[in-house]
């Protein structure tokens, strides 16, 4: 395919804007996947993906329009899933910035329409849902003038639903997206934008040819980790996997060449022809650091073999998740696992059980920390994404915590109620920007483990729906912090033990031993909740022993005799306490978590 004749585009949005309702209209219009084959997000491959309604993975296809060859990648457009969107900007040479007509601009249409600008693409504007009642064109199209400074009229006006406008949107990306830039004859130059594992072929590997071209059969090697490797298949997606003879300069698509993990494949690498010849390495992306970071351990039927092997085979098609092993005194052998936020780490669990089959406790997430730490060596930065990892209290000299600048989205009539929760978390004001006479955006300077976990669902509280959130990560800044053991019948229960702020400690610990004592089911005898710091108890619980009447049977007679009973009994409880283990149910553990958002 000649280099003129090809665009290389894809759709960004913020979530829920109708981006793959949009690929459904293009794929049928081009007829890339005839009508009857049709179904709603036909691209949302996952049962997860299907059910929640919303994009996880990047997909990519190749259609065939009026001569051009158009490549189109579909993105998320959740926060969490923000690498994935950078990921594909780079393959492409234009975007489609898709806008809701219903809710104007939102927080990722900023950060998606930001990555694309900087990536250098081009960008086409469209608005989306014009046939609801409920559409704002004007005002949309002046928060787009005011936010993004894109001219109204280049705007066009679709609905992906009826297929209104879809046609002249293609067009607009013919007439717009540049071609890409390559030598079709110089040696082979591509670029790894994602991978996947297939049980028959092993690694399939995503490509974007820069220059060159690849058939069947030529040696290829990966200029990050140095292999070679045999070049077994190269195709298209159609959205199948379809094979072809080769892949030329600009093409989008895919090969398989034997690799057996994904973990050999470094997302962002070059692909260049084996041996020496000289080709210069592509810049690549920044590795996904993860944020947020939970302990999966086995329950029930699973045991820890099987849930290892569960989570190689889930980490084989999502290479952004990380894990290693650990042990708790509490749960026993388990892992750590860090993902990329919350939802990141739902889907995950969810996969766990649906796909893997396996039974887990997950420990309430935390996010990373830093801590200056005297050590035998000196003193030393440490980083920690578990409580129970933490030295002694009397070593650490200074604690850092995450910090993100945050962009709120919302109407103007509900600031103040924003900007009342983000103070309440700690956040520092940065500005305000009218991006029309009713919304505007919002910046905090905020705490990350203040925003993780119930943040999203207070801000979607206060805006009756209509605020959204967009966070950047900033780095690690000196804070007041301490680490805040719980103690069940006296023993420590490394995995409830959490990293807060001193000036919420007793709170916060008062917090979660009343939840707790909710959870933890009364024993035959009196068993304490403690929560501390260092050696000091701040707050403390009691769940009240079991009491069975052992002096039912005696009616009447002398008092001496129900004593003798009693302590009997009270002999028996003392004893039983001194050997007694408090089992710890999972929704204890889901508890610690909860109980922060009932609180607030």
């Amino acid at each position: 395919m000649i280099l003129e004749k090809i665009r290389n585009f894809c759709i960004v949005a913020h979530i829920d804007h109708g981006k793959s309702t949009l690929a459904d209209r293009i794929l049928e219009l081009t007829g890339t996947v005839a009508q009857r084959d049709i179904k709603e997000q036909t691209l949302d491959s996952n049962p997860l993906e299907r059910e929640r309604g919303i994009t996880i993975k990047a997909k990519a296809v190749a259609m065939n329009y009026k001569g051009y060859r158009l490549n189109l990648i579909d993105t998320p457009g959740h926060v969490d899933f923000t690498y994935e969107v950078s990921r594909s900007l780079a393959a492409c040479e234009g975007a489609v910035l898709l806008v809701d007509a219903t809710q104007g601009v939102q927080a990722q249409t900023v950060a998606n329409a930001m990555l694309a600008v900087e990536g250098g693409l081009t960008i086409v504007p469209a608005l989306n849902k014009i046939d609801m009642q409920a559409a704002q064109v004007h005002e949309t199209l002046l928060e787009l003038e005011n936010s993004l400074q894109i001219p109204a009229d280049e705007v066009l006006q679709t609905s992906a639903k009826l297929g209104t406008g879809v046609a002249e949107l293609l067009e607009a990306v013919i007439k717009r997206v540049p071609p890409p830039e390559g030598d079709p004859k110089a040696p082979l130059r591509a670029l790894i934008f994602d991978s996947q594992y297939n049980d028959y072929r092993g690694v399939v590997v995503y490509v974007r040819i820069i220059d060159g071209r690849v058939k069947r059969g030529d040696r290829i090697r990966f200029l990050g980790n140095g292999t070679e490797h045999e070049v077994e298949y190269v195709g298209l997606f159609t959205p199948q996997m379809k094979e072809i003879d080769a892949l030329g300069a600009g093409e989008v698509g895919y090969l398989t060449a034997n690799i057996k993990s994904v973990r050999d494949v470094r997302v962002g690498d070059t692909v260049a022809p084996a041996g020496d010849v000289p080709v210069k390495a592509m810049p690549g992306y920044k590795e996904p650091l993860p944020v947020v970071f939970c302990g999966f351990y086995p329950t029930g039927e699973t045991d820890y073999e099987e849930l290892k092997k569960a989570l190689e085979r889930l980490s084989l098609n999502d290479s952004s998740f990380k894990w290693q092993p650990e042990t708790s005194e509490a749960l026993g052998f388990g892992f750590r696992c860090g993902f990329l936020g919350l939802l990141h780490m739902e889907i995950v669990q969810e996969r766990l059980e649906r796909e893997e089959g396996v039974e887990l406790i997950q420990t309430a997430p935390n996010v990373t920390y830093e801590i200056l730490a005297r050590t035998h060596h000196g003193r030393h930065v440490l980083r920690i994404d578990n409580p129970a990892k933490l030295p002694d209290d009397n070593l650490i000299d200074e604690w850092r915590e995450p910090m993100v600048r945050a962009s709120i989205i919302c109407p103007s009539d509900n600031i103040g109620g924003i900007m009342a929760l983000c103070e309440g978390r700690r956040g520092r004001y940065e500005k305000t920007e009218y991006i029309s006479k009713n919304r505007v955006i919002l910046t905090y300077k905020l705490p990350f483990a203040e925003i993780v976990y119930d943040f999203y669902d207070k801000l979607k509280s206060i805006t009756r729906g209509y605020g959204t959130l967009d966070y950047r990560f900033l780095g690690y800044e000196q804070a007041k912090l301490a680490h805040l053991r719980i103690l069940v019948g006296g023993q420590e229960v490394d995995a409830l033990s959490v990293i807060v702020h001193r000036d919420n400690a007793d709170q916060k610990g008062r917090k979660i031993l009343r939840a707790l004592r909710k959870e933890i089911p009364r024993q035959m005898f009196e068993v304490a909740l403690q929560a501390g710091i260092g050696g000091k108890i701040i707050a403390r619980e009691d769940i009240s022993a079991l009491k069975k009447n052992v002096t039912a049977k005696c009616y009447g007679g002398d008092i001496s005799r129900k004593r003798k009973l009693w302590e009997k009994q009270k002999e028996g409880k003392k004893r039983m306490k001194s050997i007694g283990r408090v089992e710890i149910p999972q929704e204890a553990f889901m508890a610690v978590l909860r109980a922060e958002e009932e609180a607030d």
